[in-house]
């Protein structure tokens, strides 16, 4: 109880993050079909999230070393409350764009700088403990985020200023907090080739994990759209996607800690290509069957990047850990960058099947190479242990330190 009351002001600001950043990737798809706006515009709306995504990664550790943590963080949301805040004014595709963008450069400056404060005030001790409620308050901040979408109407100048006021509410946590902000430390060296010398496998990985995740994130309310689901029930149909990955994480943890982490990414890609089928067949049936079909696209996928950024790690030496978790990051983002766009398209030109068979082809192109890697690669001498890796900023590696470390 001690420590989670001592973080609780960052995991209040984690929470209203989420329900504020995350309302808005949804209700921009739906308003931008109310708008008019074409599949491939909506698209690159969340390609341009992932684009701010990597630059706020970049920038943040050098912008707290500047100004410190508190006034960082305020800069950062100030971009997100802005960029959130404009939609209504300014109702065009290419000026969404750059409005997501902000949005996505608050995601990744903001986390980094809770991620940081985590990082200075945990100990071996609680580090477990705390790191149990961080990814407690993000899943929980991403379910609600997307079940708000349930409440808000698309296009609308009410819907945005709730999720603004979110954003506004984030800030005062953090800022009013009696506790001393921690000294800013030195930002990780961005060395995306570390990840492919550690783990060709789990380079590949993350980068799959980056075209899966971004894709239906970004682009999945358009094919709730195209089956014929009403706002709300696009808001449980992304909910069950976000709680089919969160009730993976046990037993794939332990399985992945069990057995060879390549032949587990083996499995489950190939239960995610049975998940994309999943969901091209549940867009013939009812309302009920395609709620389980997003949470077992959801149970199948979220884990890869768990998987693949623990089986990287198997070969990294203590001192390499906090970089390669950076390098992953950057991998992810270029899949996430590139997948909406092409995803958009795909839609735009062949119906919401298409996007699945994208992501599909990628999984089959990740078992493909898993299994060559199977017959050239090594084994590692011991497992690290598996844990759930949030998506969050180039810094989450300081904070998953494993046991061996």
């Amino acid at each position: 109880m001690t420590l989670l009351i001592s973080f609780a002001a960052l995991f209040v600001s984690v929470f209203l993050l989420q329900l504020g950043l995350g309302g808005v990737v949804p209700l921009d798809a739906l308003s931008g079909t109310a708008l008019g706006f074409t599949a491939e515009q909506i698209g690159t709306m969340g390609s341009a999230h992932f684009l701010g995504f990597f630059v706020g990664c970049w920038w943040a550790p050098r912008l707290m070393g500047t100004v410190g943590h508190s006034r960082a963080f305020a800069a950062f949301t100030a971009a997100g409350t802005t960029g959130i805040l404009a939609h209504m004014m300014w109702t065009d595709p290419w000026a969404w764009a750059g409005m997501r963008m902000l949005s996505g450069l608050a995601v990744a400056g903001c986390y980094t700088i809770i991620e940081a404060w985590l990082q200075s005030k945990v100990t071996n001790e609680t580090r477990g403990r705390a790191m149990g409620v961080y990814r407690m308050v993000d899943v929980s901040g991403n379910l609600g985020a997307q079940l708000l979408i349930a409440f808000l109407p698309p296009a609308a100048y009410a819907s945005y200023n709730l999720l603004a006021l979110f954003m506004c509410f984030a800030i005062f946590p953090l800022l009013l907090t009696r506790a001393e902000a921690p000294a800013a430390g030195a930002a990780p060296r961005l060395r995306p080739k570390l990840a492919w010398d550690k783990s060709p496998l789990g380079a590949v990985g993350v980068v799959v994990s980056g075209v899966t995740g971004a894709a239906f994130r970004m682009v999945g309310p358009l094919y709730g759209i195209a089956v014929g689901l009403e706002a709300d029930r696009i808001a449980l149909f992304l909910s069950a996607y976000v709680l089919g990955g969160a009730f993976a994480q046990f037993p794939v943890g332990w399985i992945a800690d069990k057995y060879d982490r390549r032949m587990v990414l083996i499995w489950i890609s190939v239960g995610s290509i049975l998940g994309c089928l999943a969901m091209m067949v549940g867009a013939y049936g009812n309302v009920v069957t395609i709620f389980l079909a997003a949470g077992f696209f959801g149970f199948t996928t979220f884990p890869i990047y768990s998987i693949s950024t623990a089986h990287a790690h198997d070969f990294a030496e203590q001192h390499e850990r906090v970089e390669l978790s950076a390098a992953q990051m950057f991998l992810y983002a270029v899949g996430a960058i590139a997948s909406p766009v092409i995803a958009s398209a795909l839609i735009s030109g062949f119906g919401p099947a298409s996007m699945f068979i994208f992501i599909a082809l990628a999984h089959v192109l990740l078992i493909l190479f898993g299994l060559v890697r199977m017959r050239i690669g090594r084994t590692p001498v011991q497992h690290t242990p598996y844990v759930y890796t949030p998506r969050t900023s180039f810094l989450i590696g300081r904070l998953l330190r494993r046991r061996d470390d």
